[in-house]
């Protein structure tokens, strides 16, 4: 880069930390400032925080390669995880689920459903190592892929790029807790949105796509093929059912079938809440209401995430026929900026993507680190520690994540595949038991456990044996055997105490197989629930589509595809007339839960 533009990167490195130190105050009150910001936090913060959150460097350089290789099929692809297509189950009913609990982790909400005996504390010691697992490995993928973004683009080892993004991170991460994290998150945040609008229009201007035009597609091994297609087909809104593509896309080529199990697995994933940085901002909401319009508000900005990948897929396009096609389709990122990025600029979009790379990492950070703090250290090992000692531990913790996470990163190179395991491989071991928790009543903690546990170590021998499974048999595998564990842990232990199940039921309540504990309250709070519940899940059912929709409709639009922009905005203009009035309209007002007030 320009003198200037390492200028603009430096100002921006040094605001950042700066903003951090200057909360320091605020987070060292306690842990439930460093963690979960005292609650008190607006829900328009806590929404900008999650959508800079997601928009991660290593995924972004993921979904442009999918673009620019597969165009709209890429992002049928990415219902796997990186439309975050989950968000439309938070913003319903999940967010409101996990609000209720009142607790700073996931880990200590097993003790609500499970109670505070053996079997809760099992459950909640299983449930934060598992999350502690996650967030390491989680944490090695986003290395790899600012690395490998950095490091290209700065011409310095990625390694080295991806340890001083993420220790950079670290550094005001754990000195100012939540607070820090949201607060600087939507200072990037805006960044991030100038990046996209600048981006966007840039692609505009400069590229029309011709009616054929040649990609490349990744063959492994460091190999690439060239491929030709058209425009019609690359910018089509519904996908084929089969395609023919060689190499490392080769495993899409039965799309019909890969994009319905992308798309259960996502349903069985938003329907089972997940856990990390996503579940921390609901523990941070105030009510149930600004838990759905913090919803509301990620997704709607997530949604400029979709108009700023194809913009750069088209540029890379157009590169190619100008100047010289990209091989790599993950390279096309830092391609692109480095071809049309003029100086100055060029420091601000790369300070944009430092941005996106930092908002991920200090999410992870600060949420993982609470798993140990709150659910490891202080519940079991030292119950009596002072606020000093906890807080030692909340910092201790998230350096120690880091640590292993940049460790681990060292031997990984391809960030699809460590996109897809975690995706379909380590997430699937985890997120039965997260689902049956919800759902069943006869579901109890040492299910959870033994389910958990039976799903992480699947996952774990299928990647450290070398087995390449197809990601469907992969996927069904381990989360076969988280199954097995979870009905074996129930059916061979009692169930869970009747009074923790009615207090559960009463405080969240969830729809699913509770008709044994729903009988026990009053028929006419019976009628409300069941109102409520209905209206979610007729709700749900519009606003996954409604989702999908938002997101296609930009990257038409960046497309110039005014056909399809027009069939879409008009779909999501009546999906959302659907989804206000069987969901805005009735978004709770209430700051806390009264069983009576139902």
């Amino acid at each position: 880069m320009h003198p200037i533009d390492y200028i603009i990167v430096i100002i921006y490195l040094l605001g950042i930390v700066g903003l951090g130190f200057f909360l320091q105050k605020k987070a060292s009150a306690g842990i439930e400032s460093y963690f979960l910001g005292d609650r008190n936090l607006p829900w328009w913060a806590l929404g900008a925080s999650g959508m800079a959150s997601n928009t991660d460097i290593a995924g972004t350089m993921v979904i442009v390669a999918l673009i620019y290789a597969l165009g709209t099929k890429g992002f049928f692809i990415e219902i796997r995880g990186g439309i975050v297509l989950v968000m439309a189950f938070f913003m319903v009913f999940m967010g409101k689920w996990n609000r209720r609990a009142n607790v700073m982790t996931l880990a200590e909400w097993m003790q609500l459903r499970f109670g505070r005996g053996r079997e809760g504390n099992i459950a909640r010691l299983i449930s934060a190592i598992a999350n502690l697992v996650f967030a390491v490995w989680v944490m090695s993928y986003f290395a790899v892929g600012g690395g490998k973004f950095f490091g290209e683009f700065l011409g310095i080892n990625p390694q080295i790029a991806s340890i001083f993004t993420i220790v950079l991170a670290m550094v005001y991460a754990t000195v100012s807790g939540f607070y820090g994290v949201i607060w600087t998150d939507v200072f990037q945040g805006g960044l991030i949105f100038i990046a996209i609008v600048y981006v966007c229009i840039l692609a505009l201007q400069t590229a029309t796509l011709p009616d054929e035009f040649i990609i490349s597609v990744p063959l492994g091994d460091g190999q690439f093929q060239q491929i030709s297609t058209t425009l019609a087909d690359w910018s089509r809104i519904l996908p084929p059912m089969e395609l023919n593509l060689p190499g490392q896309y080769a495993s899409f080529n039965l799309f019909g079938m890969a994009i319905f199990f992308y798309f259960l697995k996502t349903t069985l994933e938003g329907c089972s809440g997940g856990g990390g940085y996503m579940s921390q901002r609901y523990f941070a909401a105030k009510s149930d209401r600004e838990a759905g319009l913090l919803s509301l508000f990620w997704i709607l900005l997530l949604s400029f995430r979709w108009p700023l990948v194809t913009a750069f897929a088209v540029l890379g396009i157009h590169y190619g026929m100008t100047a010289e096609a990209i091989a790599d389709p993950e390279l096309v990122l830092p391609k692109v900026i480095e071809a049309f990025v003029p100086v100055g600029i060029q420091g601000l979009l790369v300070a944009c993507f430092i941005a996106a790379a930092m908002s991920t990492f200090d999410s992870i950070i600060n949420s993982s680190a609470a798993y140990w703090v709150k659910d490891i250290y202080q519940a079991y090992l030292n119950p009596e520690a002072s606020r000093e000692q906890l807080m030692l531990h909340s910092r201790g913790a998230s350096i120690a994540i880091v640590l292993l996470g940049l460790a681990f990163s060292f031997n990984i190179s391809n960030i699809n595949e460590i996109w897809g395991w975690l995706q379909l491989g380590l997430g699937s071991g985890l997120f039965i038991p997260l689902l049956l928790r919800w759902y069943w009543w006869r579901f109890n903690g040492y299910g959870f456990a033994l389910g958990t546990a039976a799903g992480a170590i699947a996952a774990l021998i299928t990647k450290f044996a070398g087995l390449q499974l197809p990601e469907a048999s992969s996927f069904l595998l381990i989360s076969g055997s988280a199954l097995f564990g979870c009905l074996a842990g129930t059916f061979l232990t009692p169930p869970t105490d009747r009074q923790v199940l009615e207090n559960f039921y009463k405080v969240t309540r969830p729809f699913g197989f509770w008709g044994t504990i729903s009988k026990t309250i009053p028929a006419n709070l019976q009628a409300k629930i069941k109102a409520e519940n209905q209206r979610d899940i007729i709700a749900t059912a519009i606003a996954v589509p409604w989702q999908l929709v938002l997101f296609l409709m930009g990257m038409m639009l960046v497309m110039k595809q005014w056909d399809s922009f027009g069939i879409l905005l008009l779909l999501f203009i009546l999906l959302s007339i659907g989804l206000y009035f069987t969901w805005f309209k009735h978004l709770s007002k209430e700051v806390r839960f009264d069983i009576e007030s139902v």
